[in-house]
């Protein structure tokens, strides 16, 4: 095994936090859903399978580096949200949590001189950048729209399909 156990124990905590993302964003897309609000679910959907894509890098990359991953069971999620904004805010915090999470694996990683977990963490490290500019510019632009979602929607449809919110995908 070439990853540090401290790295590897942290990796397996990120496992659990991206899969419990992936989930959070599914009943986020599922408010957006129920409000009739299809375009705003659809970016919460995908924003879903992204995260499930993240957890898939890490159980990946583990095993190539011969560590076990361990595949977590998920802590309760949020079902209800007062608004749109409620539902973004605590997207956009999640994302910050993620961000700061991501940021101690890499402290642990160079601590330990783990040369491949802090080549494998550059990616996420940027990735995160782009995932709490995505929430923050959401949340910004429900604000604007001062509570008519459906400018909402046609700023998430139109970004969505100049192909804006999807720099991280692969």
């Amino acid at each position: 095994m070439i990853i540090k156990p401290k790295v590897v124990e942290a990796m397996n905590a990120q496992i659990q936090s991206e899969f419990a993302a992936s989930a959070q964003y599914v009943a986020i897309a599922v408010y957006f859903d129920e409000e009739t609000l299809p375009d705003l679910a659809a970016f919460f959907y995908r924003q879903a399978e992204e995260e499930r894509e993240h957890a898939m890098k890490f159980i990946h990359f583990m095993l190539e580096a011969g560590a076990k991953p361990i595949i977590p069971g998920l802590p309760d999620m949020r079902n209800e949200f007062e608004s749109a904004s409620d539902a973004v805010q605590f997207a956009l915090d999640q994302e910050i949590k993620v961000t700061n999470q991501i940021n101690n694996i890499l402290s642990i990683a160079e601590a330990e001189k783990d040369y491949a977990s802090i080549q494998f963490l550059q990616w996420f490290v940027t990735e995160q950048v782009e995932e709490v500019d995505s929430m923050t510019t959401l949340l910004d632009t429900i604000k604007h729209a001062g509570g008519v979602l459906l400018l909402v929607e046609d700023f998430v449809r139109r970004t969505m399909a100049a192909g804006h919110f999807d720099e991280g995908e692969e």
